[in-house]
């Protein structure tokens, strides 16, 4: 019996020892915020007047 107490106590003392063990540092992924401009909002305007006058023209 005091051999069963003796390897519980071990195996308990040995899981303790290494429950806060090395890992890998956690690093955040940096965010990048850049600024896009788009030339598409000079080119579909004209176009969109463009197709609602050839529709008001073709009635």
């Amino acid at each position: 019996m005091k051999k069963l107490a003796l390897a519980a106590a071990l195996t308990v003392a040995a899981s303790t020892a290494n429950a806060g063990g090395m890992m890998e540092p956690v690093m955040e992924p940096t965010v990048v915020a850049t600024q896009t401009s788009s030339s598409a909002g000079g080119i579909v305007v004209p176009l969109l007047l463009l197709l609602i006058i050839a529709a008001a023209a073709s009635k």
